[in-house]
């Protein structure tokens, strides 16, 4: 008869340790945003109120926190895409949506250089985000699309692509609020005349 020992259970983290590891991400998404790849990963701490020693620990290196926030971010604009689609009309839900995304590109924005090292390292992050944002916003647009208030010929990538292409092509002080009125004029081409 084969030794075989019992499987370890799988330990619950700690609420502070849960906890401590949103606060770091929140703080990262704000320190990252405003400084960019090279902000400091004490200034995260810092902002977190926890030491470096916690960040370390949950993020072993910059790079494992750059993604954690990307991921984290994508997994909020899922959420809310859900949340709007049971709580508004289908076309404001759909514009709400894509207006949230603006917020997220400006996020990545400021850690693109840290992000571009991250997605080619890792085409499975790419993978995985396009595959999540394209799954929300699709839910999205069939439903604008089956209450009649869309065209038809319009794509869950095609989406994604304008709000990149509108975020992208814009870099001057005060680009989001020139953004968000892109948005909304592309929403209104979207309509069923």
């Amino acid at each position: 008869m084969d030794d075989v020992l019992p499987a370890k259970p799988v330990r619950k983290p700690r609420a502070d340790s849960v906890r401590n590891r949103e606060r770091v991400l929140e703080a990262a998404k704000v320190v990252f945003a405003a400084g960019g790849p090279a902000g400091s990963l004490e200034a995260v701490a810092r902002q977190a109120g926890v030491g470096v020693g916690t960040l370390y620990r949950h993020f072993p290196t910059r790079q494992d926190l750059f993604e954690a926030v990307y991921r984290r971010e994508v997994e909020q604009l899922v959420e809310l895409a859900e949340q709007l689609g049971t709580d508004l009309p289908p076309l404001e839900a759909l514009r709400r949506w894509m207006r949230a995304n603006v917020e997220f590109v400006a996020t990545k924005k400021g850690m693109s250089a840290a992000l571009a090292v991250a997605v080619h390292a890792s085409s499975g992050l790419t993978a995985y985000s396009m595959d999540r944002l394209g799954r929300a916003v699709g839910a999205l647009l069939r439903r604008a699309m089956e209450a009649g208030v869309i065209r038809d010929d319009i794509g869950p990538e095609d989406i994604l692509r304008t709000i990149v292409g509108l975020c992208y092509t814009h870099d001057k002080p005060g680009w989001q609020g020139n953004v968000l009125r892109l948005v909304d004029v592309f929403v209104d081409g979207m309509r069923r005349s």
